[in-house]
């Protein structure tokens, strides 16, 4: 199954930009109603403020956006390139701006709402959502460093380690490179590691 990214959880951030102050709101959706109710959500939440921008991506489902009121395409489109850029889907982002009193230009616009957003997603982080087979790498602590970057550089997770009087590796690897991992460990250990394959899940998995 073809993996897809999307926000880990909630991410909110703000700036102030020429006194205009800038909120931005992340969230993960998985449907365009539950999109349109935190969109309206923060449009009653920040009634006063004089735009609420906004854009979302649904997984195999619609892609939306809204400048609310600012230069045409200065603000939503800029927003929706953040997470076009990162490979995002199934989310919402509002970015709220409090007007300053001082003009920022198509330019300035479109720079502030992608830091916004940018801000907003990086608070929030990035998952990945794929199947994953789950490994336990037992090894002693000398090697457990190389280990560990033999995992992540085959693209897996290392979601533990566990300390006693050997070092345990928890680690969640793609499932078309669990196989090759596997060989792997055993030939830079010289034969002295054997990985131990658990389950299989397929579930968001944090990356940053």
């Amino acid at each position: 199954m073809t993996e897809y990214y999307i926000p880990t959880g909630a991410g909110e951030a703000s700036f102030v930009e020429k006194r205009s102050e800038f909120l931005g709101h992340v969230r993960p959706v998985e449907t365009e109603d539950e999109a349109r109710a935190f969109i309206a959500e923060m449009k009653k939440k920040y009634y006063d403020a004089r735009h609420n921008c906004w854009c979302y991506i649904i997984k195999d489902g619609p892609e939306r956006y809204s400048d609310d009121g600012e230069p045409q395409g200065t603000a939503g489109i800029p927003m929706l390139e953040v997470f076009r850029r990162e490979g995002i889907t199934n989310f919402v982002c509002v970015v709220t701006r409090y007007f300053g009193g001082i003009l920022l230009g198509a330019g300035g616009l479109l720079r502030a709402y992608t830091k916004s957003a940018k801000d907003a997603l990086d608070a929030a982080g990035i998952s990945v959502v794929r199947r994953w087979v789950e490994m336990d790498i037992p090894c002693s602590y000398a090697q457990a460093e190389k280990l560990k970057g033999e995992v992540q550089g085959l693209g897996g997770i290392v979601s533990d380690m566990e300390y006693a009087a050997n070092v345990t590796i928890k680690a969640m690897v793609p499932e078309e490179k669990a196989e090759e991992l596997s060989a792997r460990i055993f030939d830079v250990s010289a034969g002295s590691v054997r990985c131990i394959t658990g389950g299989e899940s397929f579930r968001a998995v944090p990356l940053r």
